[in-house]
């Protein structure tokens, strides 16, 4: 897996652009990787419906959830798909809007300085060996791409945003995953 720095994208992957984004902030660096999981509607997997929230598209008729959450302005960098597919959403030198009101190590708004990952997935339920591997990979792609990114600045939502957020969950495993970095 290769990144162009110049562009922030990854190559031969589907890009996506989401207007959920905007420049950083020039004193931060990118130095924290987010883990997240998502599926729409809830526990369903597959469709469309996560490019449509993270491109503003999602319709509020099409499920009753989709009431609740059609308004919200968000977005990832990048989406690994139960497959394996990647699809990425915003450049890695720009802010995706993924973590919300947040913290780690004392920083608040994490958006700043890190990059958001998503994870086709529950907060209960196992994840797929192939996802792992992508999510591995593109660590390892990151790490070597990115002078402040390392393998070790990895967290959760749920670590960054503790009262508000639960994902990637029980389901997730860090091990297997650390596992796998090179």
């Amino acid at each position: 897996m290769h990144i162009n720095t110049k562009t922030g994208l990854i190559e031969n992957v589907q890009y996506t652009a989401s207007p959920n984004t905007d420049d950083r902030p020039t004193d931060k660096d990118i130095d924290l990787l987010v883990i997240h999981s998502i599926s729409l509607p809830p526990g369903e997997y597959g469709g469309p419906w996560i490019e449509k929230l993270f491109t503003n598209q999602l319709p509020a008729d099409e499920h009753p959830y989709f009431k609740e959450i059609h308004h919200m302005k968000v977005s990832s960098h990048v989406l690994i798909r139960r497959d394996g597919t990647l699809q990425q959403f915003v450049p890695f030198h720009q802010r995706a809007w993924h973590a919300g009101q947040s913290c780690y190590e004392g920083r608040e708004t994490c958006n700043d300085f890190s990059i958001g990952i998503e994870l086709e997935g529950t907060d209960d339920s196992e994840f797929e060996d192939i996802q792992y591997y992508q999510l591995a990979e593109l660590i390892n792609a990151l790490d070597s791409s990115y002078d402040k990114i390392n393998k070790d600045r990895l967290t959760g939502h749920s670590d960054i945003a503790p009262e508000r957020k639960t994902d990637p969950g029980t389901g997730f495993d860090w091990d297997k995953l650390r596992a796998l970095l090179t």
